[in-house]
């Protein structure tokens, strides 16, 4: 867990600072639907439907942030 925090701080830092908080905010999407993954695969709990909406509606709203068209 220590490393791929540290493999994010160094991704991240790598990010343009006007853009770093973007990059932040999709990160929070991806960890939720990794620590749903991380229930089902090493923990043996299967996530319920309304888990898996929560982390597509997530992902989704990461995708928005990340790639939603913005003014020049």
């Amino acid at each position: 867990g220590m490393a791929a925090l540290a493999l994010f701080a160094l991704a991240l830092a790598q990010v343009e600072a006007p853009f770093a908080g973007r990059a932040f905010a999709a990160y929070g999407g991806v960890y939720i639907a990794a620590s749903l993954t991380w229930l089902w695969a090493v923990e043996g709990a299967r996530p319920d439907r309304w888990d898996a909406i929560g982390a597509v509606v997530c992902l989704a709203g990461a995708a928005i942030i990340l790639w939603g068209p913005r003014g020049a």
